[in-house]
């Protein structure tokens, strides 16, 4: 087999118009249009209005390659694309070879009777998104939420990105180009066509391996393979293969296996599966190869005493999923390489989180994607990519459409460790599905929603990929009125009544729902960010810039709301900013804590949402040039495999000590508690052993605070507790029986010193005179990283942290450059 590239430079140009300009592929009309100065920045202030005209003309990409007489000599040969975004006509040396209308799927195209040796020419012509969708809406209109506010039109006849004609928290950006890697591949006698692996898991500890394998075949002769599944290098089995039909299998035993373990909860070992296929003269002519876990990764709904229940289990070992959901990391999704894809899912690993929902308004990620996942033990929920909106499930030639799409992508996934789950869609079944197709309403009616999401997505998982299981939309009620999908009993639950239904942070703890699958509070990405996109006359929360960076209707409104009911008023924008942030966290804080407390009733939080993909306020925890906020380091403490939490409760004068305990195995600790005065004085504290049972929360204790509060009014107390392992502290928690904003906080008088550990790495070490609340730290100039952040000081407790940033600075400098800030100062 020869693979010849077409990937790198081509020739684009508006359709109508004589000027090209060099086009990059992969990679997009927008971003070929900026590298050549044709347009500004779409994410700087409000330019992105200024080339909505980009989705609604037609665009030309085209450019000549050289074949060798030999490469012509191979029997088949197939222009391969990958990814075409979306609606294409494709030319190879003037004569027509194919049209395509879906971005999610590979196109193979036999062209070895086009080519011809020595220059040839191929032109891709891309059609207008937008005027197409506004002809299909004349023959039956699709209607969809949010068209109109942040969403340029539901395209729902369209198999392309939902979110590219924006969404409540991104941009309007409607994308065209060659997405992914296009080439030629040119073979012999055969190729390996499909790769199916089945694992059964016996009581005895040891795993059966059924190896399905599929050739195209050119020849009627026998062809020849070998099959190798080893780990680290080392042989566990190897044999030989013989292709007399289109396909064989295999099965063999792994009779000692290591296996795969979702984040913190053991080692990702991955075993590497090699298939080499031989021509008659011994020759090879092609292979596969991928790496495979060992586990047994399912959903577990069984009747109890709330209902049924939504939770998964690991290799016999039910666990609390723990993460958030992840959208495309850019609007333009081509700028994306594979270490932006490693920072995001290492920051989502430091946070010991252990799932990822793949949110259905974006896309089917990349490979790098889930091989990451696989390697840091990070499951993943997959949503096929359907999203608030109404879908043609009437129409044959969608379907068909779709059949192809999730068939390739299934089988493109299927193999991979850290695949947890299929979902049918984003929020479809919150109201969308209905009794009969209403535009006014926005809905569907469910017989045409069953035919995609019940019929043909379940059956092609179950054909294709037996092993995972199939959850028809999210949220989704099985039990009892599906049209219920906020059922506490049963299912997942999209829970939004904090931020939409605007109730307080309180209402949490009387949220009891099995699975939290969306959920969140939003805030502003810190001043570096903000002034990236913003001038100074910009910098007010109220300013056209600052909410044309808001999708959210009710978005910076909002967060001011909640704002004004903790914390006073900041005094500056840049705090407005930082104390979003807080908010933010301390809001998601709320909700995790309690449904931790709440195990096993509910057994997942997934927040939304994790990243961004452009600058501006949202839901995100890591901003869109990767900063961390407030939320990601308070998320690294919520989601510790054992966590000490705080439940008070001032109509009785009471604080219950829970921890909740993810790990397998019966802990022995100690617990600290200290209840001090505004200026840090002792009023009283304790320290006892516990005894924590595995997999389960575990109320230590109810303390009685009444005649101290009586005493002291609940404004003037605050209360610390830690949990020790192995005498390290690895759970700390704080409340206050007042809100922030009626505290009388003092100056704290920080102090800190810095110790150089290595180049680029540092440890400094806080303490405070008074107690600090919320203190965070930047470097002037410098994204830093550190250990923790937004954390709370008091007197008689020293904190190390360690900084790390991209360069060398001497201790003076640095000192110099760090910035220290707590509550108090926000005011």
């Amino acid at each position: 087999m020869k693979i010849k590239s077409l990937n790198g430079k081509w020739q684009l140009k508006e359709s109508g118009k004589a000027n090209f300009l060099t086009a990059e592929v992969p990679g997009c009309v927008h971003t070929d249009l900026l590298s050549a100065g044709r347009i500004e920045d779409p994410f700087y202030r409000d330019n992105e209005k200024k080339i909505l005209w980009i989705a609604e003309s037609d665009w030309e990409y085209e450019r000549d390659f050289v074949i060798s007489p030999e490469f012509l000599s191979f029997e088949r040969i197939l222009l391969c694309c990958r990814g075409l975004d979306t609606l294409t006509t494709i030319y190879l040396n003037g004569e027509k070879i194919a049209q395509t209308d879906n971005m999610y799927r590979s196109w193979e195209f036999d062209v070895k009777g086009v080519l011809r040796p020595g220059n040839n020419i191929i032109k891709i012509y891309f059609t207008s998104p937008m005027s197409y969708l506004l002809e299909k809406d004349k023959e039956f209109f699709l209607p969809a939420w949010s068209v109109g506010e942040h969403r340029l039109h539901g395209a729902g006849w369209l198999r392309k990105q939902p979110s590219n004609f924006g969404w409540d928290w991104g941009p309007m950006l409607v994308t065209m180009g060659i997405w992914k890697d296009i080439e030629l591949i040119a073979f012999n006698q055969g190729r390996i066509s499909e790769v199916k692996i089945n694992q059964r898991h016996k009581g005895d500890g040891m795993v059966d391996l059924k190896v399905a394998m599929s050739l195209e075949k050119l020849i009627s002769n026998e062809l020849k393979g070998e099959i190798i599944f080893s780990l680290d290098n080392e042989i566990v089995f190897k044999s030989d293969l013989s292709f007399i039909n289109d396909c064989v299998e295999i099965e063999f035993t792994i009779p000692d296996p290591k296996l795969w373990w979702p984040n913190v909860m053991g080692e990702q070992a991955l075993y590497d599966l090699r298939i080499n296929l031989y021509n008659r003269s011994g020759q090879k002519i092609d292979s596969d190869q991928r790496k495979i876990g060992l586990r047994k990764l399912e959903l577990i709904r069984e009747d109890d005493q709330w209902g049924q229940s939504f939770k998964f289990a690991v290799n016999g070992v039910e666990f609390f999923a723990k993460g958030a959901n992840w959208i495309p990391a850019d609007a333009f999704i081509t700028r994306g390489s594979g270490d932006d894809y490693r920072r995001l899912l290492e920051d989502v690993a430091a946070a010991n989180m252990n799932m990822l929902r793949v949110w259905g308004g974006g896309i089917y990620e990349n490979d790098i994607f889930y091989e990451i996942c696989d390697e840091l033990g990070i499951c993943v929920w997959q949503d096929f990519i359907f999203a608030c909106g109404t879908y043609p499930s009437f129409d044959n030639n969608f379907m068909a459409n779709v059949k192809v799409e999730a068939e390739q992508n299934v089988k493109r996934i299927r193999h991979h460790a850290s695949l947890a789950l299929w979902c049918g869609n984003n929020e479809i079944e919150q109201g969308i599905a209905g009794d009969k197709w209403d535009s006014e309403k926005i809905q569907m009616p469910w017989s045409d929603y069953k035919k995609l999401f019940d019929e043909l997505l379940a059956g092609i998982v179950a054909k294709h990929d037996p092993g995972t299981d199939y959850w028809p939309g999210s949220p989704h009620s099985p039990v009892g009125d599906r049209n219920n999908f906020y059922n506490p009993c049963c299912g997942d639950a999209h829970v939004w009544d904090i931020w939409h239904g605007k109730k307080p942070f309180e209402w949490y703890r009387k949220c009891e729902h099995r699975f939290n699958s969306e959920f969140g509070f939003q805030s502003f990405p810190e001043p570096k960010t903000v002034y990236n996109y913003t001038q100074a006359k910009d910098r007010n929360i109220s300013s056209y810039i600052m909410e044309e960076h808001q999708r959210s209707g009710i978005g910076n409104t909002t967060i001011i709301q909640y704002m004004l009911d903790w914390f006073r008023l900041p005094t500056s924008f840049d705090n407005q900013l930082w104390l979003s942030q807080i908010l933010q966290g301390l809001g998601v804080k709320y909700a995790v804590e309690h449904w931790r407390r709440g195990m096993p009733r509910g057994m997942g939080t997934l927040y939304w949402q994790l990243n961004d993909n452009w600058p501006g306020a949202s839901w995100s925890s890591i901003d869109y040039y990767g900063r961390w906020k407030a939320l990601h380091y308070m998320a690294k403490k919520f989601y510790t495999p054992v966590l000490l939490s705080l439940l008070e409760d001032l109509e009785h004068y009471t604080v219950e000590i829970h921890i909740s305990n993810d790990k397998r195995k019966d802990l022995q600790g100690e617990v600290f508690w200290e209840l001090t005065d505004l200026s840090g004085k002792s009023i009283i504290s304790d320290h006892f052993l516990v005894n924590i049972k595995a997999q389960q929360d575990n109320l230590l204790k109810t303390l009685d605070f009444k005649k101290y509060l009586e005493k002291y009014g609940k404004q003037n107390l605050l209360l610390y507790s830690e949990l020790k392992l192995g005498g390290e502290i690895v759970s700390d928690n704080f409340l206050s029986f007042a809100k922030p904003k009626h505290l009388e906080l003092v100056q704290p008088g920080i102090e800190y010193e810095i110790e150089k550990i290595c180049d680029k790495k540092y440890k400094l070490q806080f303490t405070a005179v008074k107690p600090a609340l919320w203190v965070w730290l930047e470097v002037a100039g410098i994204d830093a990283r550190f250990s923790d952040n937004f954390f709370h000081l008091y007197p008689g407790r020293k904190i190390d942290i360690i900084l790390e940033i991209n360069q060398n600075l001497t201790l003076p400098l640095l000192r110099e450059k760090i910035m220290i800030r707590s509550l108090v100062d926000t005011y």
